[in-house]
C-alpha cells in the first residue's frame, strides 16, 4: 500500500454548497438588519436612559445569534440531505471521514474567540457606564419589599409611601432596595434593571428617568404564596412640576407619621428556657439558606455552624467575640457585616427574643 493511499480522500465543496451558503448569508444579513431596525420599544417601552444602552446590547446579541442560528440550522439541513444514505450504498458504508484539519480547527477557534472578546468589551462598556460611571446623585429613594407589596421612602417625607414610586424626568436617581421579611426582587421591565431585595442588605440601582409614563414593578424572586400579586404597583415618571406636587402632597399627608424603622430589641436576650427542637425548626425556615449544619468550612453564604459553640479550631465568632451563647444571641440581635459577608439583624430576620433563645439552644446542641 502506498503512502498516499492511507490518507483521507480530498473532499471538494460542490456548486450546491456555495449556493446554499449564499442563501444562508442573505438570510443572515436580513436577520441582522431586522434586529438593527426592529422597533423594540414599541413592544417593550424604555423608561430610562440606561434602557437605551441595554437595548443596544440586546440588538447586538440578537443579531449575532440569529446569524449563527441561520448558518448552523441551514448547514445541518443541507448536509443531512446532501450526504443522506442512499439505496445504492453498501449496508456497512460509512461517510467520508475528515479529521486533523488544522486550518478548519484554527478558524473555528479564532472566530468564536473574536466574537466573545467583542461581546465582552461591549457588555463591560455598558455595565461600567451604568454601575460605575453613573452620577446617580440627584434623588435618593429607598424601596422596601414586604409580603406582599413595596413601600418607598423619600428624603423629607416621614414614614413610608405606600402607593406608587414617583420620579421626575431627567433627574439622576439612586435607588436602594431592601426587604423586611424574605428575599424579594425589584424589577421594572421598562428600566431593564433589576436588584434583589435582601433583608439587612441595601442593593443599589442608578439610572436617569427619560420618558414620562407609568411602568409596572414586578417581583422576580418567589417570596411566598402571594408572590404573584406583587405586580400591582407602578413607577410613575413625570415632569418636575408634577413630581413636586405629588411630593408635597405626601409631605403633608405623612407629617405626623413615625419616621423610625423597626429596631432590634435593646439589651441582652434571656436565654433560659430556650427550646432546641423549636430552634431547629426556626433554623430550617430562617437560617438554612445561608448556613449549613456542618463544619465551619461547609459554607453556603456564611460558614457552617455545627459545633459553633464547641469548636476548638474556631473559638471566636465572625465578629471576633468569643463563641459563647450570649455572644451568639448578640450576633443574632445586631447582625454582622464584614469579610465573610452580611448577616441581617433581628428585625430584618423577623426574630423574636424567644426565637433567638431557641436558636441558641439548638446551636448549643450541635456538638
Amino acid at each position: 500500500m502506498s503512502e498516499n493511499s492511507s490518507k483521507d480522500p480530498v473532499v471538494h465543496l460542490d456548486r450546491n454548497f456555495w449556493i446554499v451558503t449564499a442563501v444562508l448569508a442573505i438570510l443572515s444579513i436580513a436577520g441582522i438588519v431586522f434586529w438593527i431596525v426592529a422597533p423594540i420599544t414599541k413592544f417593550l417601552p424604555a423608561a430610562v436612559v440606561e434602557a437605551d444602552e441595554i437595548d443596544q446590547l440586546f440588538r447586538f446579541l440578537s443579531a449575532s445569534s440569529t446569524a449563527l442560528f441561520v448558518f448552523v440550522i441551514g448547514y445541518l439541513l443541507y448536509f443531512s440531505i446532501a450526504f443522506r444514505r442512499r439505496s445504492t450504498d453498501a449496508p456497512d458504508a460509512i461517510g467520508i471521514q475528515i479529521h486533523d484539519n488544522h486550518k478548519l480547527e484554527m478558524w473555528w477557534t479564532i472566530l468564536p474567540t473574536i466574537f466573545v472578546v467583542v461581546m465582552a468589551i461591549f457588555s463591560v462598556r455598558i455595565w461600567y457606564g451604568i454601575e460605575v460611571n453613573n452620577p446617580g446623585n440627584g434623588l435618593s429613594v429607598e424601596s422596601i419589599g414586604h409580603q406582599w407589596n413595596y413601600t418607598f421612602r423619600y428624603p423629607g417625607v416621614r414614614g413610608e409611601i405606600t402607593d406608587a414610586m414617583h420620579l421626575p424626568v431627567g433627574v439622576p436617581v439612586t435607588l436602594q432596595v431592601t426587604s423586611t421579611d424574605v428575599i424579594h426582587s425589584f424589577w421594572v421591565p421598562a428600566m431593564r434593571l433589576k436588584a434583589d431585595m435582601i433583608p439587612g442588605t441595601l442593593n443599589t440601582i442608578r439610572f436617569t428617568p427619560k420618558y414620562p409614563g407609568t411602568y409596572q414593578i414586578i417581583c422576580t424572586e418567589f417570596c411566598g404564596v402571594n408572590h404573584s400579586v406583587m405586580d400591582k404597583q407602578k413607577v410613575v415618571i413625570e415632569s418636575r412640576p408634577a413630581f413636586d406636587a405629588w411630593y408635597d402632597g405626601w409631605v403633608a399627608k405623612n407629617k405626623n407619621a413615625s419616621d423610625e424603622l423597626p429596631k432590634a430589641s435593646a439589651g441582652a436576650v434571656a436565654l433560659s428556657g430556650g427550646d432546641a427542637a423549636a430552634g431547629q425548626k426556626k433554623f430550617a425556615l430562617t437560617c438554612s439558606s445561608c448556613h449549613a449544619v456542618g463544619p465551619f468550612s461547609q459554607k453556603i453564604v456564611g460558614p457552617g455552624l455545627k459545633g459553633v459553640l464547641h469548636d476548638p479550631a474556631h473559638p471566636s465568632l465572625v465578629n471576633g467575640d468569643p463563641a459563647t451563647p450570649d455572644n451568639v444571641a448578640k450576633l443574632l440581635q445586631n447582625g454582622y457585616s464584614g469579610s465573610l459577608g452580611q448577616m441581617p439583624n433581628q428585625t430584618s430576620n423577623g426574630l423574636t427574643n424567644k426565637d433567638i433563645a431557641n436558636l441558641v439552644a439548638y446551636l448549643d446542641s450541635l456538638k
